[in-house]
């Protein structure tokens, strides 16, 4: 074939090739921007939806770097401490502090370090002025915990990050999410209640709870002391002892078989597990417990508590779903917010039920609990009372042997294992947004 007839060949070739590209680009340029479309479509979705939203690349990487930071600066504690404790969380808590950022921890009754940042951003928030805080905790396993709160006038979002300890006692960040808040307040206790969006069925089966309370203004010392002493380790579950009006002229009301382990608990600093073959609690040890705490006598308590005078041994029960009406109540954690020394030489302790599970209340009951201290710091229960319309926040108490309540309907029976699944998923589900 001849030069010049290849060269025309060669040339045609080409220029095919060129027009066949250039008719395929308006079809790239078009499949291109369709799916732009519709990545912008599923982003207005998930918006709206205002959970598991975009991370903005450069918030990204500060939060990554802010969490291996503040673990660099707890690692000494972290990894010399001789197993991991409340007292190494504190420790962690206290050195993390001294980098001047915001810091709690999981402990209850834990005090936030610095705490004036996140009080001054919540307070310019509630005048409608922009502005950002970061809060860090140390979490119960002494992982460091990271959340940047954000406010633009109108809307409230927090970028929460996760930094844990690799065996080889290196930090990694787990997880960074970012999400908008639903609805928020700022307490005059000093407490930041939010709820955080969700996903919400049909979308999901399992209710998740994204309610959330965060203790800001710190508790006095004494505050502190008294919740750990006095009401922490009785609480609202399993026990009517906090929940209800009795004063020593009237105390039949007290479940005493549902309080025994409660102050078992509390005197000795262990969980109460009596033995396999073990039928019940034996005459005198539950009624020297009982009797240490009330002004109770023996014969009230045989009178008033479930006991089986042939055996001579109180009935006990653990508590179940048979004996337990599961609520939102019963997870809220007792503190005290005033202390008033008697004439008689009694205290009172105003003491506030904080409720951090969906009411997301910091302030759902309160009540007065009057106590007396001996010379060697024990001291004795002597009455509580609901003040104002609180009673009507407490559900119908179920007490502990035989698990009857007044005014319990078929309904609510019927649907007692549903709610135990609900609040055991709701538990299970909670933070994990």
């Amino acid at each position: 074939m001849p030069l010049q007839k290849k060269c025309i060949l060669v040339m045609v070739f080409v220029l095919a090739a060129i027009l066949c590209a250039c008719a395929e680009i308006p079809d790239r340029k078009e499949s291109s921007l369709e799916k732009e479309t519709q990545k912008r479509k599923e982003d207005a979705k998930q918006w709206e939806k205002g959970y598991n939203l975009p991370v903005d690349d450069k918030e990204r990487e500060e939060a990554e770097e802010d969490c291996i930071r503040m673990a660099e600066a707890v690692s000494d504690v972290y990894t010399l401490s001789d197993g991991f404790s409340d007292e190494t969380i504190q420790m962690m808590q206290e050195k993390a502090g001294e980098t001047g950022e915001a810091v709690h921890s999981t402990l209850l009754y834990s005090n936030m370090e610095n705490y004036e940042k996140m009080d001054g951003f919540l307070e310019e928030c509630i005048k409608g002025n922009s502005g950002f805080a970061v809060v860090y905790e140390i979490q119960s396993d002494g992982g460091i915990g990271r959340r940047k709160y954000t406010f633009d006038g109108n809307d409230m979002y927090v970028l929460s990050a996760r930094a844990a300890w690799r065996e080889d006692n290196h930090p990694r960040v787990e997880y960074i999410s970012y999400t908008k808040i639903k609805d928020w307040s700022y307490t005059d206790k000093g407490w930041f209640c939010y709820e955080m969006c969700v996903p919400e069925p049909p979308e999901v089966t399992e209710i998740v709870d994204g309610s959330c309370l965060l203790r800001i203004k710190p508790m006095t010392e004494e505050q502190k002391e008294l919740s750990e002493k006095c009401v922490r380790d009785i609480g609202y579950k399993g026990n009517n002892l906090l929940c209800s009006d009795w004063d020593a002229e009237h105390m039949e009301k007290l479940d005493y078989n549902g309080l025994y382990e409660y102050l078992y608990n509390m005197k000795y600093q262990e969980t109460f597990l009596p033995a396999d073959d073990q039928d019940g609690i034996p005459q005198d040890e539950f009624e020297s417990l009982l009797m240490e705490y009330l002004p109770v006598t023996a014969e009230q308590i045989r009178e008033y508590a479930a006991f089986d005078k042939e055996s001579r041994r109180y009935t006990w029960e653990r508590l179940g779903c048979g004996n337990y009406d599961p609520n939102f109540f019963g997870t809220s954690l007792p503190e005290v917010t005033d202390i008033k020394e008697n004439e008689d030489g009694t205290v009172t302790l105003t003491v506030d039920a904080v409720c951090d599970m969906v009411i997301c209340d910091d302030r759902l009951i309160t009540h007065e609990l009057t106590v007396r201290f001996a010379e060697d710091g024990s001291f004795r229960y002597l009455g509580n009372r609901i003040l104002g319309d609180g009673i009507r926040e407490i559900p119908e108490y179920w007490y502990r042997v035989g698990g009857q309540i007044k005014g319990l309907d078929i309904y609510r029976i019927l649907t007692l294992d549903i709610y135990s699944a609900m609040m055991k998923a709701c538990t299970c589900m909670k933070g994990y947004y």
